[in-house]
């Protein structure tokens, strides 16, 4: 039932596109032509309006197919919103790219030349506005009527261990989802697993699979079951069940593991990350070097301001030079303005809200995060990003490697002046526990837009860095 349920949606969600498509066209074509088109005469108004509704007709099916390679109709189970969000935005980068490209290459023929560029670009923007709006009500409408019952995929767990409990536990608190339990298999029962109903041994699975006919098989076996992962491969094949496997060692996996092949044998890579695709690491770069040029020429009057406020306010150089700790481990000097008398302390020295190496100048330096602004000069140079985790001294790296889980995941990538850790409010005095939580988060979860998403937080949520610590610095704390 819930095979052909998701057939008829899909069939649903792509007549619901094409409509968008070419309603977004239509308007964006009424916009910039409608008012003048009227006033054109003769041949040519014939003849263009040929060529618009020709390319009306092209570009629908066009970005169907580009919807569908940027995986657009997956099940909205499985793919997250933000996931969503950021394949509706790529498949639009490149319709609008290919669009342009084909004008461009067309430009001497009469048609290709005439053909108003404003409308591309206004069919853009609409269609995107669109396809978001849509596909968010399309969400909310499915997660409403599986919280009510509806549209539920039945599921039968393998497994009455920690892990079978976990999986069970989180699809009873997110009912929105639409899993319903069946029941479960275990040799072991579980006394937590007691509210779901067990329905046999291991030996039993083939017969309960027959019986039950469950949408999906959860297999959430521990290790030291494992040896029957065989047996119940067999059965999910013999009985033409779907199976999906919550492997014994998940607590050490990343939330989207890659795999390769060598020779036919499944290699899995416990921390791939989106940043280690060439394309990703290219097109973040890129904003790093195009937004820190941008940023380093708008913000070069109150630079100067800053600078001469240091070098009036205390004896000393104007900018903090401090090593960190920053992507394959390789140390680099990150800058800042001075915001501290000199000192002795500002490789091991903790610096708090009130500190009376502070100068004043450096108080207000800090309270604004002017200080930080020499960093852009990092970025650029590519030391640093504009987001990612915050960088810490050589001194805490080797002391919270050994303290704190995953600590040194952040160096995958290379840090940032704002992160997801800090637009959480975990900046200062704060737990380095939660923070690298935060930090691995946004590693594996990457995206062009989660990084305009944080950017947007750090600008109007007031949240840029202003890190409390080091000796006119900030170690990341």
């Amino acid at each position: 039932m819930i095979k052909d349920n998701q057939k008829r949606l899909n069939h649903f969600h792509v007549v619901l596109d094409a409509c968008v498509i070419a309603c977004a066209y239509a308007l964006a074509w009424f916009i910039v032509n409608g008012t003048s088109w009227f006033n054109v005469t003769g041949h040519n108004k014939s003849a263009m309006a040929v060529v618009y509704l020709a390319a009306g007709v092209l570009i629908v099916p066009f970005y169907l197919i580009l919807y569908a390679f940027f995986h657009l109709y997956t099940p909205k189970r499985v793919q997250g919103r933000r996931v969503e969000l950021a394949n509706i935005f790529k498949a639009n980068i490149i319709g609008l790219l290919v669009i342009s490209l084909m004008l461009y290459l067309g430009g001497k023929n009469e048609y290709f030349h005439n053909f108003s560029r404003p409308m591309v670009f206004l069919f853009f923007g609409i269609n995107l506005f669109a396809e978001i709006l849509m596909r968010n009500i399309l969400r909310i409408a499915l997660r409403s009527m599986r919280s009510k019952g509806y549209n539920q995929k039945h599921v039968l767990i393998v497994g009455g261990g920690e892990t079978a409990l976990q999986y069970l536990k989180e699809i009873q608190r997110d009912r929105e989802l639409g899993y319903h339990p069946v029941g479960y298999i275990a040799d072991h029962t579980t006394k937590q697993m007691a509210g779901l109903r067990c329905l046999g041994s291991y030996d039993h699975l083939e017969k309960v699979l027959e019986r039950q006919k469950p949408d999906e098989v959860i297999s959430a076996i521990g290790v030291e079951d494992y040896h029957r992962m065989p047996q119940i491969i067999s059965a999910c094949e013999k009985t033409g069940s779907k199976l999906s496997i919550i492997p014994f060692y998940a607590d050490y996996m990343p939330s989207n593991p890659q795999f390769d092949s060598l020779n036919g044998i499944p290699l899995m890579n416990l921390r791939r990350i989106p940043l280690d695709n060439w394309g990703n690491a290219f097109c973040k770069r890129a904003m790093d070097i195009v937004g820190s040029a941008l940023l380093l020429i708008l913000t070069s009057p109150v630079m100067l301001f800053c600078a001469a406020g240091v070098r009036l306010s205390s004896p000393g150089p104007v900018f903090f030079r401090q090593k960190r700790i920053g992507r394959s481990k390789r140390p680099f000097y990150m800058y800042k303005f001075r915001s501290m008398r000199v000192n002795d302390e500002q490789d091991t020295g903790w610096s708090g809200q009130t500190d009376s190496r502070k100068t004043r100048f450096g108080a207000f330096l800090r309270k604004c995060s002017l200080d930080e602004f020499p960093q852009f000069w990092n970025v650029l140079k590519g030391d640093m990003s504009l987001v990612g985790p915050r960088p810490e001294v050589p001194y805490y790296v080797e002391q919270f490697k050994e303290e704190v889980p995953l600590y040194m995941v952040k160096h995958q990538v290379r840090p940032g002046i704002t992160g997801w850790a800090q637009v959480n409010g975990l900046r200062g005095d704060t737990s380095i526990k939660a923070r690298i939580e935060h930090d691995v988060y946004y590693i594996e979860h990457w995206s062009l837009g989660f990084d305009l998403k944080i950017l947007w937080m750090t600008l109007f949520k007031g949240k840029f860095l202003n890190d409390e610590s080091l000796s006119g610095s900030a170690p990341g704390r």
